[in-house]
């Protein structure tokens, strides 16, 4: 076993998980239904990956707010985003549709000017029409404004995360009748890590995922980024805590989730499972069992249908993607949610490299429909010390490939996620495993079908 999934199998049967979670007051729910609609936040972070967080069993990152979310509710082992970038998987979780289909192919802002069609619904104008009040706290990156409309709109992009909370009180306090939806989106763990006195960690504690290079620039790279992760985490606690001072926790259905994976290469703008294999934590109104892991395969396509069916608020002919999870809250191992499929196209509007994908228990099966071109790197990335140290010094791996084979991929890469969790070993060309490549690539052509995907002829006219 490689020595983060050890260190991780000894962290979470220890008691330092009990530990971090105690550090909230007790938030349980009350034994009764609510007699109302539910208030929902969202809360999405920005670039914030899997396993780094105390509650998903890392060692050093404290994510109290987290760890606390999931032992009063629900923790999912197997959510994914469908887009590993910014804009387009923002527009997938607020429509509950595929970015190929809501038209966010890339980023919204400034010059890559990616905008949803004039017909999508988005969740938070479907839930104003039924009667919620809505908030957009912090980053707000999907386009046109009035597709994603919220009736108010809280924070700066210099506030941290506890002050945006803090100016969500009056939202949250307000006494009226009609329920609030409040998406509250942090920067952090974005690039550049801000530190603004922040406790840093020190960088012989990180533990350096097999999927990145361990070397120094990496060691100081982790240790920065498990200090946004815990600057983002203390507006979480924050929110909760207003909740709880307001008397609306009990009442108040909250997801955690974010956007892509963390912000290295070999995680954001791929489909590797760094960057697409996220946190999501939920804690449901009225929810009789508390601290379930829930193994489901789930996307980010989910989300809308989920928050919907909560608030009731489920338009007569809505027609998602994804499907909601009320049902399977208090499941462990739901039966029919063994798949998901992915779809990115574009991260800037300079970095075209499309690739569908279905992913299922076992195995993975990547289409890099633009093989022919090298794998980009968003400018976001640029200032990442850890590939800038990769290629300064001409190193010829990068984690559990080489530089050349993350760089220059070829047209399908298939992975055992069993025996190789890390994807170092692309089947795609083994004629053992051919029959199970048609498979799969047949399921994908018909979820591309069903979808309505614009890069479906692919398949047969280039």
């Amino acid at each position: 076993m490689n020595g983060f999934g050890e260190s991780r199998r000894k962290f979470l049967k220890s008691a330092a998980l009990t530990a971090a979670a105690m550090a909230l007051p007790e938030m349980g729910f009350a034994d009764v239904k609510p007699n109302k609609r539910p208030n929902v936040l969202l809360f999405i972070s920005d670039d914030h990956g899997t396993d780094d967080a105390g509650c998903y069993g890392h060692p050093v990152i404290k994510t109290p707010g987290m760890d606390a979310l999931a032992r009063d509710g629900v923790r999912f082992t197997n959510s994914f985003c469908t887009t590993a970038s910014c804009s387009p998987s923002r527009s997938v979780i607020l429509t509950g549709l595929q970015n190929h289909a809501n038209g966010i192919y890339g980023l919204s802002p400034g010059k890559d000017h990616f905008q949803s069609f004039a017909n999508i619904k988005s969740l938070p104008v479907m839930l104003a029409s039924a009667g919620y009040r809505t908030a957009n706290a912090g980053k707000f990156h999907t386009t046109p404004e009035q597709i994603y409309h919220y009736q108010q709109y809280i924070g700066e992009r210099k506030d941290s995360p506890e002050e945006i909370a803090d100016q969500c009180r009056s939202l949250i306090a307000a006494d009226d009748p009609n329920p609030f939806f409040l998406s509250f989106c942090t920067i952090e763990p974005h690039r550049p890590f801000i530190r603004d006195g922040s406790a840093p960690v020190d960088p012989k504690d990180v533990v350096v995922p097999p999927w990145l290079p361990d070397i120094e620039a990496s060691r100081d790279d982790l240790a920065r980024y498990y200090m946004s992760i815990e600057r983002e985490d203390k507006g979480l606690i924050r929110l909760m805590e207003i909740l709880k001072q307001t008397g609306k926790l009990d009442n108040t259905l909250i997801i955690y989730i974010s956007d892509n994976g963390s912000p290295f290469p070999g995680a954001k703008t791929t489909l590797y499972e760094p960057g697409m294999r996220l946190p999501c934590v939920v804690r449901a109104p009225g929810q009789k069992k508390t601290g379930i892991v829930n193994n489901a395969l789930i996307s980010w396509t989910d989300i809308t249908p989920t928050i919907l069916d909560f608030a009731e608020a489920t338009p007569a002919k809505a027609a998602f993607h994804g499907r909601s999870l009320r049902p399977i809250l208090d499941q462990t191992d739901p039966p029919g949610w063994d798949e998901i499929y992915a779809s990115h196209t574009f991260h800037e509007v300079t970095m075209y490299y499309p690739m569908r994908v279905i992913r299922t228990r076992r195995y993975k099966l990547i289409w890099n429909i633009a093989h022919q071109l090298e794998f980009p790197t968003a400018s976001d990335l640029w200032i990442c010390r850890t590939w800038n140290a990769v290629r300064t010094r001409k190193l010829k791996t990068y984690g559990q490939r080489t530089v050349d084979a993350y760089l220059h991929r070829p047209e399908f890469e298939l992975y055992d996620l069993q025996t190789d969790p890390w994807e170092a070993k692309n089947l795609a060309a083994d004629p053992a495993q051919a029959t199970l490549l048609n498979e799969l690539k047949t399921k994908l052509k018909t979820f591309q079908e069903n979808t309505k995907d614009p890069w479906l002829v692919k398949w047969t006219h280039e």
